[in-house]
């Protein structure tokens, strides 16, 4: 098997540049229409709009390595390192804190070149125990030479081998190499392509003992930053790439064991974007529904309780809410009795915030009023 770090020609790739043409045309036009919605929130819309996308990045970038997170202690995270109120929500552990400011360090910080010692930090961050799970590893330096770096997976005995990174006396030299074209890439590649050349690079090293998955993305997001020329995310690739992890974990590993052509990487990466900023317009569309939605209601003389499950549907979005909101279901979300629940139900149905839904009997389920 020959990896891409082993041909004669490494590290550069090539790619057609006619196959890529329509695919990041498209991609501009729907990041153009993200962008131009986003500038129609207001700046209170526009903060609710990046606590939102940097949780789900953050919360899914750890997914798809199998990590769960708790939505909540991550949002809690996000919102203390913007500066935003934290009451009521669960305080994050440094794990987690250390996630979120990788993230931000990448976007916000976008201009500040990108250097080895800049890299070992955000790595140390990810893991600020010393341990990835129960496992000992080296943090804030490159993996050393004493094992080969694997991708495996299956049972013990019947594991497959999906890839091996170059030796570890290697790293240091391939990781000079990469932030050298890290930097002249800037100045001579499309944006978009280089944000996807700089993910199946850095991948393909694995300079690091774990966590490269998440820093990969996260150089991902950087060069994002750099294309687009603010540290605003306003959609999450990550949540994309979760969605689609078959086909990307698919697509990686034929392009490192390939010639050289990363053409196909680059059109489902291309691609994956896309779909992620089309998600996001959906996404703003729902805040400025929600904001629009509170507005109009404003005068209205309504608990915290009633505030909350409102704020659940709204979040969940136009038909979001599964199976819609029952009596039970208030119960769970706020907390109190049924006869409460139904008492404050009633309420909201009264001021007009809830309706019924069609179906009636034992099923009963209401949904927001939107319009």
């Amino acid at each position: 098997m020959t990896y891409l770090w082993q041909l004669k020609h490494w590290p550069a790739l090539r790619w057609n540049s006619q196959a890529l043409l329509p695919l990041v045309s498209q991609a501009r036009l729907a990041q153009g229409k993200l962008l131009t919605k986003v500038g129609s929130l207001g700046f209170k819309l526009n903060r609710e709009a990046q606590v939102d996308i940097l949780t789900e990045e953050a919360v899914t970038t750890s997914a798809i390595e199998g990590e769960r997170l708790s939505r909540e202690s991550v949002r809690s995270s996000v919102a203390r390192h913007l500066g935003l109120p934290t009451a009521g929500l669960i305080p994050a552990n440094r794990s987690v804190d250390g996630l979120v400011e990788v993230l931000l360090d990448a976007t916000q910080r976008y201009e500040t070149p990108l250097t080895a010692a800049r890299l070992k930090r955000w790595q140390a961050a990810l893991f600020p125990t010393g341990y990835s799970g129960l496992r000992k590893i080296r943090t804030g330096q490159w993996r050393g030479s004493e094992q080969p770096m694997q991708v495996v997976s299956g049972a013990v005995g019947r594991e497959r081998v999906h890839y091996e990174a170059p030796p570890g006396q290697r790293v240091e030299r391939e990781m000079k190499r990469f932030v050298s074209w890290w930097k002249t890439s800037a100045l001579r590649d499309d944006g978009l392509l280089r944000s996807g050349l700089a993910h199946l690079y850095f991948v393909t090293i694995h300079p690091f003992e774990d966590g490269n998955g998440r820093i990969a993305r996260a150089l991902t997001e950087m060069a994002l930053a750099q294309d687009e020329r603010q540290p605003s995310r306003y959609y999450s690739l990550s949540s994309q790439i979760m969605d689609e992890r078959n086909a990307y974990y698919r697509v990686l590993e034929t392009s490192q064991k390939g010639d050289g052509d990363v053409t196909p990487w680059l059109q489902w990466y291309v691609g994956c974007y896309t779909r992620a900023v089309e998600r996001a317009e959906r996404l703003t569309a729902d805040v400025l529904a929600k904001a629009t939605f509170w507005q109009r209601h404003s005068q209205l003389d309504l608990n915290p309780r009633q505030r909350k499950v409102l704020n659940r549907l709204l979040d969940a979005g136009k038909g979001g809410f599964q199976g819609g909101l029952t009596t039970r279901k208030y119960v769970a979300i706020a907390k109190v009795s049924r006869a409460t629940a139904f008492r404050e139900i009633s309420d909201l149905l009264e001021k007009g915030l809830l309706v019924q839904n069609p179906a009636g009997g034992r099923s009963v389920s209401y949904e927001v009023k939107w319009g």
